[in-house]
Formats: C-alpha cells, structure tokens, sequence
C-alpha cells in the first residue's frame, strides 16, 4: 500500500507501478534501481514499487491505464508522472 510510504513522507516519493509480467516493466526495473542506489543516502527521496497484481485499486485509484507507470509525489501530494 501507499499510504505509510508516501503520505506521511517529507520529500519525494518515486512510485513505480509495475507487474513481473511486464517486458517494459523489466527493461526498466533496472534503471529504478539504479537511481534507487544514487538516492539511497538521501532522506528526502524515497523509492517505491508497487505491483499492480497485488494492489489493482490502488493502481485504479491513481489511474494507472498502463505499466510501468512512474508518479511522483512531493510532500504526500501528487504532483507528475
């Protein structure tokens, strides 16, 4: 769920919708975690995958019509894709 990891965050929250089943999903996952290591050290940014399997009213909830999809959250606000 999103709620603890992004609403009560001070800062910005990357969260990467996505699905294992997913080829474009798979070819990024990497890149995620690349700039996941480059922030690891930073406390106000923040990385989370949320698969969309597990969680489908959260994904209805943000409108998440295809994956991967990547939302940005500033403050516990949503503020891109």
């Amino acid at each position: 769920m999103l709620h603890g990891s992004v609403f009560d965050f001070a800062g910005v929250v990357l969260v990467d919708f996505w699905a294992p089943w997913c080829g474009p999903c798979q070819m990024l996952g990497p890149i995620i975690e690349e700039v996941e290591a480059q922030f690891k050290d930073n406390a106000k940014v923040k990385i989370v995958k949320l698969m969309v399997d597990d969680n489908p009213q959260v994904a209805m909830n943000y409108n998440v019509m295809s994956i991967p999809t990547l939302k940005y959250f500033k403050d516990g606000k949503p503020v891109d894709e």
